[in-house]
């Protein structure tokens, strides 16, 4: 331990390499290149990578990292390894070992988490949660941060509420006791600034009543990280909450701005609060990419090794966000500047929105009903696969107008709505009217736009109408099973070809098939859409194979996660069970003569099948091969259950990639 906090400043947590330049502030650690290449390729939600000596960073936040480390926070993820008594064979790399040598280490010890010392197993995980979470309540009270980390990465909730304690989080006891450094420890895993106590007062609160007014101050700063960072990318200054400004809006340029824009803003009004709040979480992600991977390529010597060219896919969201976030990288540096200044002026309209409604209707309406599964983004990860999103009403966009987001910390509305003063309401209000004005018009021109696209589809609707074909297929499509004649396969595959969109929020709409002739398209939408009288030959709609593929995903990462802990060893048969559901469930929604003429399909379905069976029986062979205590089984086994899982979403990926072409 002490050999720790003497070397604590000067090396790498990982390798012990002098002098390191970077910092993972979610572990507490300082990093080399080496190691820190690793770390980003892991994703900000297993380690939150920073340098050191280059970028903004904030006094407190700073101070914090430097404290942590020098507490030996270390210790935390290297207990086994530093315990005498225990029975590991494996050792810490040195700074000439490989890159692989090193990322085999830290996969093991922050992805694993082998070497952190487990909580007493015997109790029941709910137990063992609360217990952990009010020993952290009661740590944080007190300047050491070793203790608080140690039980956060045991599983310790950070907001966790006493019932015992004036229903306070631990975020509540450390800005009452004026410990800033806890209080950043507590931030960086998600403790909720704008929780509220049995007696009303958050966290800000607490600290100005106690007197700690850098640290109340500290908090209202952390309340706006996300918009603050996004303005400094943007003017390369941050606001000065001290005053009462929050936000700073870029002027926009006086270009004409086309039709396509006035739609794309239009939209991104309608976009619902919940999904704002995401949508600006992945951007300001984007923005640290960006950032970060400028200073990599210059204080590297390979900047090559250890780039990050996307921002890396967390298990923990769907599909459909982890696709739109990756894409965001695919964004010109003016294309995303001028999202980023969108976005900051809806944010700045909703929040005056929000202060204007009564506190009774704020507290009704702010829960949203949107999930994470809702396609904010492109249904599949392909350049050229998008997905077809309508117009929402007019009476959807009042609704949405109506509603507030969800608290979370860090979030852009939500803190803006609790932490704004009354220094600027004139200002805002002023800005508000021209707002209010301008959406007037937007809306305006999206009435005319809807007007126009509804005339349209009535004259295509009267032609199809009066077509012999379309009148025939429509005779088809709605006699009884019984009698219904058996409808022709169709000669060839649907295909469904679109463009890239302007922004990220921007309707996908596909255009249509000049190679298709509109019968055929009308065949396929009206047996797509019709419930329980389609053709039994008709391929399935793209929403539904997508929902399916995402369902079994999902359950190949829950096998996937199981196999990171070896202990739980009863987990590997219920999860290749919910993998068979899951693809059961897939392959039922494709008729057999629906894919008979498509090799490409027929052949995912085929992968599907075997894969499923494959992965039951090698599942219980290394539950068996666990039981036996085997290390040879179980070594062989483990890789057949992962090239299993390979195999099985490599198929899923294959048949909803396919399927849309």
């Amino acid at each position: 331990m002490s050999r720790g906090k003497n070397r604590g400043l000067e090396v790498c947590g990982d390798c012990n390499s002098q002098d390191p330049p970077f910092a993972s502030l979610n572990k507490g650690i300082l990093l080399c290149s080496d190691c820190a290449s690793v770390h980003r390729q892991l994703g900000t939600h297993l380690s939150i990578v920073k340098p050191l000596r280059h970028g903004q960073w904030n006094q407190s936040l700073l101070s914090f990292v430097h404290q942590i480390n020098s507490h030996n926070a270390n210790s935390v993820w290297e207990h086994l390894l530093l315990d005498p008594n225990s029975k590991l064979q494996k050792k810490k790399p040195t700074p000439k070992d490989s890159i692989q040598t090193k990322s085999q280490f830290i996969r093991s010890k922050h992805v694993n988490l082998e070497f952190v010392l487990k909580p007493n197993l015997n109790e029941t995980s709910t137990n063992i949660e609360v217990e952990l979470s009010k020993q952290l309540h009661a740590s944080v009270r007190s300047a050491n941060l070793e203790t608080s980390l140690r039980l956060i990465a045991q599983g310790a909730n950070c907001n966790y509420i006493h019932k015992d304690k004036n229903c306070t989080t631990p975020i509540h006891v450390a800005a009452k006791a004026g410990q800033s450094a806890q209080c950043e420890l507590l931030l960086i895993y998600g403790a909720d600034i704008n929780a509220v106590d049995g007696s009303g007062n958050n966290a800000i609160d607490l600290a100005r009543q106690n007197q700690f007014t850098q640290l109340a101050d500290r908090l209202v700063e952390a309340s706006y990280e996300v918009t603050d960072r996004i303005i400094y990318f943007l003017c390369g200054r941050k606001p000065d909450h001290t005053s009462g400004q929050h936000l700073i809006i870029p002027e926009q340029t006086k270009v004409e701005i086309n039709e396509h824009l006035k739609i794309a803003r239009g939209k991104l009004q309608l976009i619902p609060n919940k999904m704002f709040e995401e949508l600006v979480m992945d951007l300001y992600e984007e923005v640290d990419r960006r950032e970060t991977e400028t200073i990599w390529s210059t204080i590297c010597s390979n900047p090559e090794i250890g780039a990050v060219p996307f921002l890396v896919t967390n298990p923990h969201l769907s599909a459909t966000r982890n696709q739109g976030r990756q894409k965001l990288a695919r964004f010109s540096h003016a294309e995303f500047c001028g999202l980023l200044s969108d976005i900051l002026v809806d944010a700045s309209r909703r929040k005056n929105i929000a202060n204007l409604r009564p506190l009774e209707q704020m507290r009704g309406n702010r829960e949203s009903t949107n999930s994470d599964d809702e396609p904010l983004y492109d249904a599949v990860c392909e350049d050229d696969d998008y997905g077809h999103a309508s117009l929402p009403s007019m009476s959807q966009q009042n609704a949405t107008n109506n509603s507030l987001p969800s608290t979370s910390t860090g979030t852009i509305v939500s803190s803006q709505t609790n932490v704004a003063t009354a220094a600027d309401n004139n200002s805002e209000l002023e800005q508000l009217r021209k707002q209010l004005k301008n959406s007037e018009l937007t809306i305006t021109e999206l009435k005319a736009i809807v007007e126009k696209l509804s005339l349209e589809n009535s004259i295509l609707k009267t032609r199809i109408d009066s077509s012999p074909i379309s009148q025939e297929v429509q005779l088809r499509i709605h006699d009884t099973p019984e009698n219904s004649p058996t409808e022709p396969e169709p000669s060839k595959p649907l295909n469904v070809n679109s463009k890239r969109p302007v922004s990220m929020y921007e309707a996908r709409q596909a255009p249509r098939d000049e190679n298709r002739p509109p019968v055929t398209q009308s065949l396929y939408s009206v047996a797509s859409n019709s419930s329980g009288s389609s053709s039994t030959t008709s391929l399935p709609i793209v929403d539904e194979v997508t929902k399916r593929t995402e369902i079994v995903t999902r359950r190949i990462q829950e096998l996937w996660l199981a196999m990171q802990d070896l202990s739980s060893k009863d987990k590997f048969i219920p999860c290749s069970e919910r993998i068979r559901l899951g693809v059961t469930d897939l392959i039922a929604i494709f008729p057999k003569t629906a894919t008979d003429e498509h090799e490409i399909l027929r052949s995912a379905l085929r992968n599907l099948n075997v894969n499923t069976t494959a992965i039951q029986n090698e599942c219980a062979n290394l539950q068996r091969a666990l039981n036996s205590e085997n290390p040879t089984n179980i070594d062989v086994h483990l890789q057949q259950v992962r090239n299993c899982a390979y195999n099985l979403a490599k198929a899923t990926k294959t048949l909803v990639t396919q399927f849309q072409q």
